[in-house]
């Protein structure tokens, strides 16, 4: 009886097995662009914006580092910035340490 049945039912098509192959990873593949679209391009962006806004940054313009303090950058180096941050007090900060310029636009996406 389940012969028969088995019989009938045949063999799939020639090249089925390589659609259902693709139509299983499909759902993966277009999660994958989601994520890629919403969650690592932006990121990529704003660190590409970070990085050309601490490469551009010169004496006498204002920040504030990641920590929180704010200063004036009084001196360039080559991976860090000298900071005064109040009358005859300076730091030493590394380029990565400063996050914002003053009173630029804080852009949260």
């Amino acid at each position: 009886m389940f012969v028969d049945l088995a019989w009938a039912m045949g063999q799939p098509a020639a090249g089925a097995e390589g659609q259902q192959g693709l139509a299983s990873f499909l759902p993966l593949i277009i999660i994958f662009g989601i994520f890629y679209f919403l969650l690592i391009r932006p990121q990529q962006q704003k660190q590409k914006k970070q990085k050309e806004m601490i490469t551009n940054l010169k004496k006498g313009d204002k920040v504030i580092t990641v920590g929180g303090i704010y200063g004036t950058i009084v001196a360039v180096g080559s991976d860090t910035f000298r900071i005064k941050i109040a009358d005859e007090i300076t730091i030493n900060v590394r380029q990565q340490a400063v996050s914002y310029l003053q009173g630029e636009v804080i852009e949260e996406d």
